[in-house]
């Protein structure tokens, strides 16, 4: 019989790509995530039966036991950027994590691999990095031969960073960003979910790897590397961070009036995040260990991002029938 993996979070952006690898290789695949409905277009990445959502609560022992029972391995892809509520940072990234190991080495589990983040420190100023040490922490604590990834920004067709931005130059001739010239190095998503293939299946060895692609930009220069995708002229303003403090509390405070109902478009978390390079360290475990390739920003943005230009999947055709010269 097939080998079983349980992926929490394996409807999501970085989850779907990890299901669809390991589905090709033959693995049996539960999806455990709080809304099964709204998971099923991960049952046809195998044959029938072969990739199955299931509900799981990470926050209750019981439904984690329950979606771990028989698992010969587990993949936590369960993530969150909203620090307040029942599933906020420390439930989800610390209390959520530390659960799914401990009961993962209680239940046999033989592989384990967490996805955290480039940045996760004890020591950061933000909450969210926090917690995502303190989830790497329990995670070894529990399951010391863990695989621990922390990709960099990960973009790729379902990303909430190109999209979301190139989204915004339809409606302004101005574009807003905070940290203008902080430093990236963004991930394919499909490069992240072959290091978390190879946690899985034994061939990476037990430890941490940071996961950056080829390309290390600042903030601006993605910014008019995507405008240069979409073939959009945007001016880059760049919000000093005392103000982009200022307006993100002025959002939450809308959010918390509201009750969710107007979500804001930066947290005062996201902004002290913004104030630190996203960048793999000096000396630090990665692709070339896994053995993987990452592939470049340029070969895969033209690819999802031709949507947002003026004329669409046309712009081509314009392009072209613009250098026709009469005879």
């Amino acid at each position: 019989m097939s080998k079983l993996v349980t992926i929490f979070g394996g409807s999501g952006f970085v989850g779907r790509y990890i299901a669809r690898r390991l589905a090709k290789e033959g693995w049996r695949i539960r999806v455990a995530v709080r809304r099964p409905n709204e998971a099923m277009h991960v049952k046809p990445y195998g044959a029938v039966g072969q990739v199955e959502p299931v509900f799981c609560n990470i926050r209750d022992d019981d439904s984690v036991r329950a979606v771990l029972h028989g698992a010969d391995a587990v993949v936590n892809c369960v993530g969150t950027f909203d620090r307040n509520g029942k599933n906020n940072f420390g439930a989800v990234q610390y209390e959520g994590a530390a659960r799914i190991a401990r009961l993962a080495a209680e239940l046999g589990a033989q592989r384990l691999v967490q996805i955290s983040a480039i940045g996760a420190d004890l020591n950061s100023d933000s909450v969210y990095a926090q917690t995502k040490a303190k989830g790497e922490a329990a995670v070894l604590e529990a399951f010391p031969d863990a695989v621990i990834l922390r990709p960099s920004v990960v973009f790729g067709h379902e990303d909430a960073f190109f999209n979301r931005f190139a989204g915004m130059t339809r409606f302004s001739p101005v574009l807003p960003v905070v940290g203008a010239e902080t430093k990236f190095q963004p991930v394919y998503v499909d490069d992240v979910a072959q290091a978390a293939v190879k946690g899985v299946t034994g061939d990476a060895a037990p430890g941490i790897y940071e996961l950056g692609g080829p390309d290390v930009k600042t903030f601006r220069e993605l910014m008019q590397q995507m405008l240069g995708v979409i073939r959009r002229r945007r001016l880059i303003a760049n919000i000093p961070f005392g103000i982009a403090a200022i307006m993100a509390a002025v959002m939450e405070l809308v959010q918390t009036i509201t009750l969710k109902l107007v979500p804001p478009q930066i947290t005062r978390d996201q902004v002290r995040s913004l104030r630190v390079d996203n960048v793999v360290s000096d000396g630090a475990k990665g692709f070339e260990e896994l053995g993987i390739q990452p592939v470049s920003i340029e070969t895969i943005l033209p690819d999802y991002l031709w949507r947002f230009r003026p004329a669409g999947q046309y712009e081509a055709i314009k392009e072209s029938a613009s250098n026709l010269r009469a005879d």
